[in-house]
């Protein structure tokens, strides 16, 4: 064997690929799964700015788990930083429900950006009840369009999609959103 051909087979990684895009995002190929076509690509659009929505949510969450500050940072900063795996698990299963109905999940950053409607933070550091605040603003645009989306999936019978949206976006929403709002009564530890 010469060391030309060793070159082109075995081990070598092909390299610098370029492909053409295959599907293009905002479309749904045909797949077996008991839904109409319309059915699933309302269900994609909408589970589409969830997602978008819900990524934003998670880098919000890890920001402030790593900008958190004063007397209660310690429990702040592990009670952030556990609503942020919950929410990148979220990430993940309404990815993966874009996908199973045939669709294209929103993944890239820059594309999250522009499908987004969670307002971008400072970058800088803000004060403890301004982040807790951020989030809090978050959820509930997450949770408005979350209840919608259920109930117009159930419409259409998308089970599957109304199931995720009320068993894990809205749930999980809902807990921690008050789990954050007790953060910011102002109630002292004791009378005098």
């Amino acid at each position: 064997m010469t060391t030309d051909s060793a070159n082109t087979h075995g081990s070598q990684p092909w390299l610098h690929q370029k492909g053409e895009v295959i599907q293009e995002f905002g479309t749904v190929k045909q797949f077996p799964v008991a839904l109409s076509y319309n059915a699933r690509m309302y269900s994609c659009q909408r589970l589409n700015k969830v997602l978008a929505d819900t990524q934003i949510l998670y880098g919000l969450y890890k920001k402030h788990h790593w900008l958190m500050r004063g007397a209660t940072f310690y429990q702040l900063h592990l009670v952030l930083d556990q609503h942020a795996g919950e929410q990148l698990e979220i990430v993940d299963t309404l990815a993966e429900r874009v996908q199973s109905l045939g669709g294209v999940a929103v993944g890239d950053s820059r594309h999250v950006a522009e499908i987004t409607s969670i307002p971008r933070p400072p970058d800088g550091a803000e004060q403890v009840p301004a982040m807790l605040s951020r989030l809090l603003e978050a959820h509930e645009t997450i949770l408005v369009d979350a209840h919608d989306a259920a109930a117009r999936a159930a419409e259409s019978g998308d089970d599957g999609t109304n199931d995720l949206l009320v068993s894990q976006v809205i749930r999980t929403g809902e807990r921690q959103a008050w789990f954050l709002a007790e953060h910011l009564v102002d109630t002292p530890l004791v009378r005098t």
